[in-house]
Parts: C-alpha cells; sequence; structure tokens
C-alpha cells in the first residue's frame, strides 16, 4: 500500500498513491459512511483547475485526487521523484472499488450517464462480482438542477441506503458534483467519468501499449475528433508548457483552497 502525500501539479493538489490505497480509503469510508469525495484525474481534469480558479479550488477541497494520467503520474516523478509503480486509472480503480464494496456486503448507487448505459453498466457490474448490490440507479438530467432537486436527489440516495456513490458526468461537471454533494450525502463519491462507457461497453478502451505509453488520448481523439480535438490539440501543450516551467522553478503553483464562497454550479 503506497501513500506518498499530496503535490501540487500546476496547483492542483494530487495524492501519489496507488489502487491498494485509495481503495482501502474509500472502503473503510463506505463502511462508516463517512464523506470521501474522489477524483481521477488526466490532464484535461489538471487543467480545468489551471485556468479556473474556482474549479481549482473545488478540486483541492475533494478527498483524493489520484493520478489518472500517465503524463500526471510523470509529473509526480519529474517535479518530486515520487515514483508510482503505475497510475491509478479512474475505469480500473472503479472495478477495484466495485470488486471490495461486493466483498464487504456494502451498496452502490450509480448516477449519471443515460439509462441504456446505466443499465448495461449494471448488467456487467453483476456478471462481473455475483453478490454486488445496486442500491439506485438515476441518469444524469444534463441541466443545471434546482436547488428542490438537489434535495430531492440527495433524499432519494440516503433513502436507497448506499454506502458509496458511482458517478458519471465527465469532467468537470463530475467533480463539481462531488464537490457539492460531498456534505450532503457523507459517503464516497467517486468521480470517474468514461469508466461508465467503457464497462458498459458503448465505448472502447485504449489498447494497454497506448495506455502505458501515455498515448491513451491518441486512441480517444482517433475515435471521436470532432468532440476532442481542440481539448488535446490546445491542452496538451499547455499541459506540458507549464510543467517545464514548474520544473524549472520559474513559476510557482500554489494550490488554492475551497472558502466555502464557490457557488452552486453542479450539473444533474
Amino acid at each position: 500500500m503506497i501513500n506518498l502525500g499530496k503535490y501540487s501539479i500546476l496547483g492542483i493538489n494530487v495524492n501519489a498513491v496507488d489502487y491498494e490505497f485509495a481503495v482501502s480509503k474509500i472502503t473503510a469510508a463506505a463502511k462508516r459512511k463517512q464523506a470521501c469525495s474522489v477524483s481521477a484525474l488526466a490532464v484535461h481534469g489538471v487543467m480545468t483547475g489551471f485556468f479556473d480558479s474556482t474549479h481549482a479550488r473545488r478540486l483541492n477541497g475533494l478527498d483524493l485526487i489520484v493520478p489518472d494520467g500517465q503524463p500526471v503520474r510523470w509529473a509526480l516523478s519529474w517535479l518530486y521523484k515520487q515514483q508510482l509503480p503505475d497510475r491509478v486509472y479512474g475505469p480500473n480503480l472503479t472495478l477495484k472499488v466495485a470488486e471490495s464494496l461486493t466483498q464487504e456486503g456494502l451498496s452502490i448507487y450509480l448516477y449519471g450517464s443515460q439509462k441504456r448505459t446505466l443499465d448495461k453498466f449494471a448488467r456487467n457490474l453483476a456478471r462481473l462480482y455475483p453478490g454486488i448490490k445496486i442500491a439506485g440507479m438515476e441518469e444524469s438530467k444534463f441541466r443545471r438542477l434546482s436547488e428542490s432537486e438537489r434535495l430531492q436527489l440527495v433524499a432519494r440516495i440516503k433513502a436507497s441506503g448506499a454506502n458509496a456513490v458511482f458517478l458519471g458526468l465527465g469532467c468537470p461537471r463530475q467533480e463539481t458534483w462531488a464537490y457539492e454533494y460531498r456534505n450532503l450525502l457523507n459517503i464516497p463519491i467517486l468521480a470517474v467519468g468514461a469508466a461508465f462507457d467503457f464497462h458498459a461497453g458503448t465505448l472502447p478502451q485504449a489498447p494497454g501499449w497506448m495506455q502505458d505509453a501515455g498515448l491513451e488520448w491518441l486512441f480517444r481523439l482517433i475515435q471521436e475528433p470532432k468532440r476532442l480535438w481542440q481539448r488535446y490539440a490546445v491542452l496538451n501543450p499547455l499541459y506540458v508548457w507549464h510543467i517545464l516551467e514548474q520544473y524549472l522553478g520559474l513559476r510557482k503553483f500554489i494550490p488554492a483552497m475551497p472558502d466555502g464562497k464557490e457557488k452552486i454550479e453542479s450539473y444533474g
């Protein structure tokens, strides 16, 4: 079990941990029904906070940010000499947490995506982990919720008895949701985005060699060029440039912490 601490990557606090530590922390919080907001961040996720100080404060208010992308893991090594054996890939973390919660007899609430994806995701989880307890499922409304809708959603999740929420709204909406609902639900919230589609079989994953080489972004760009070209064409070079600035000491990126004044912006 590896927990090397928390380090600023362009002002976003990333935890240098392995799968075993992350799963243990999430499972322990689920057993005690304690708040534990978690996100697996790749380059895009880090850069959303880099460009938006309010969102950076939300990200730094989460309990655990794991290095989802290889370039984020490499940055921990280049900047801080913190060597991790592997990244903590959100889709893999999702399955490992699902397995752990099943072994403990704890239940999961699936929130986000579309009904077709949720149904397939739930079926595949049940096939992989017989006995898994799905306390409830609810698709995204793909819009900002009203205050009454937010409270009703919280009430439904609490009434289900769920020990944890798997959240699939896409970055950065899911991180905003995890931050804003953390103290309302007081159970682990695992923001895992594309894991819903990957494990439902509605979106292909990059081959292992591309993942290991940090080229998953290229695979996804080929799959969805119209939607993703700007994200990768702009954000990836900027990420590398600013990491170089941080490495050379040309700029300091001090993490901004939540001040309680972040306005409610979560989608549902």
